[in-house]
């Protein structure tokens, strides 16, 4: 092997931080933005959920495509394509004035994306077997960092400066995660004369597999219970009596709560996965996760409030990278490009129906009350792991696959 899996781990990590700093920097204050800058002052709640979704339905439906072409071409070139293609993007949004052109911005920013799931692909393929479970889990610290800090980012711009500005910083940050793709990442050497498959064949073949299945189910419902949430957020802290004025910066820090939690437990559940099975820790990430929501429910203050949600974080910190890390365990080496790509559109489509889901419910039901559809959901979740005795499912499947450690440090 010409380069080391852990020098790629570091670029792909930094490259994926820019990009998903990029991508939050928005989010605080999407439902201000869409009020105050462009004019939308009726049913803010559903403008909000279907600008938030629209971009990841989008990603959803072209995500089998985009693996397809990365198992064929490289994971490398499609990081170039997202990167340079959502950096003009973002520049573009900071141009619209108009609230329909700006959904249409969002449409074209879920057709061009693929970044993290290819980062991901990437380093699911060039890392030794034995170190998948916690590289992978290293690399969903680089997606909360990054979620940390682009929400904190954009609520000091938009409180100094302006909502506005903020794309601007989003277009400058995820250039430089081009930059470093372009320039820095390694992969190994691709047969591009081989067949490209086709998306109805991948789908095919993943349907035969009933433990990757299972695993794209949990991954929607997990990113589900979460984004069901993130346009409501801000309309939910000034019901607690947060000021106007500092609702974005408020609902940065309470957006990064989650963040933190995950970047400080995403690697301790990593090596734990590694010695007592993700499976394990996929059932204590979903139960801890149920329970937490459930319990915000009964807080009132803003401070109690960020509290709680970086509890929550910090059990939710192990369920989506413990489903990446048994996903490389049920799948063959040559399938992990579609396989992530599906895994994409999976969580795409969750992303995609939370905010509009959470929307609709937010304009017909007390936001609190959305807390405990979204800890029962987790909590059914964990029972489905349970029931379906899914770690057993995906040691059988990885030992049927003969599968080794098919690359050396």
């Amino acid at each position: 092997m010409r380069f080391s899996w852990k020098r790629n781990l570091i670029v792909l990590w930094v490259g994926v931080f820019f990009c998903s700093t990029a991508y939050s920097i928005s989010i605080p204050f999407l439902s201000i933005f869409l009020s105050d800058q462009l004019g939308v002052t009726n049913h803010l709640e559903i403008w909000s959920g279907f600008s938030f979704g629209i971009t990841f339905l989008a990603s959803a439906l072209i995500s089998p495509y985009w693996g397809s072409l990365a198992d064929k071409y490289g994971r490398k070139p499609m990081l170039i394509r997202s990167g340079f293609s959502l950096a003009a993007l973002y520049l573009i949004n900071f141009f619209v004035h108009d609230p329909y052109v700006f959904i249409i911005v969002r449409i074209f920013q879920g057709l061009l994306a693929g970044f993290v799931p290819a980062a991901i692909a990437m380093v699911a393929t060039n890392t030794p077997e034995d170190k998948t479970g916690y590289a992978l889990s290293i690399m969903s610290t680089a997606g909360a960092t990054g979620s940390i800090i682009g929400p904190l980012i954009g609520g000091v711009v938009s409180y100094y400066s302006s909502n506005r500005s903020a794309f601007l910083f989003s277009a400058v940050i995820v250039l430089v995660s081009a930059l470093i793709a372009t320039f820095f990442a390694k992969e190994e050497n691709y047969d591009r004369s081989a067949p490209r498959s086709h998306v109805r064949d991948d789908i095919r073949e993943a349907r035969a597999n009933p433990a990757f299945m299972t695993l794209l189910l949990l991954a929607g419902l997990a990113t589900f219970s979460v984004m069901i949430l993130e346009p409501l957020l801000p309309i939910y802290l000034l019901d607690m009596g947060v000021s106007r004025n500092s609702a974005t910066l408020s609902s940065g820090i309470v957006f990064s709560a989650v963040g933190i939690a995950t970047v400080i437990m995403a690697p301790q559940w990593g090596r734990i996965g590694s010695r007592k099975g993700f499976g394990f820790i996929l059932f204590i990430g979903l139960v801890g996760g149920g329970i937490g929501n459930i319990l915000q429910y009964f807080v009132s203050g803003y401070v109690e409030f960020a509290i709680l949600r970086f509890a929550y974080g910090l059990f939710y910190a192990g369920v989506l990278p413990s489903v990446n890390a048994m996903i490389v365990q049920v799948i063959d080496p040559g399938f992990r490009g579609r396989a992530f790509g599906l895994n994409q559109a999976a969580t795409q489509l969750a992303t995609m129906a939370g905010p509009i889901i959470g929307g609709l419910l937010g304009a017909f039901l007390p936001i609190r009350w959305i807390f405990i559809i979204n800890g029962v959901m987790l909590l059914m979740a964990a029972v489905l792991v349970k029931t379906r005795k899914l770690e057993a499912k995906v040691a059988a499947t990885h030992h049927g696959t003969g599968q080794m450690g098919i690359l050396d440090n």
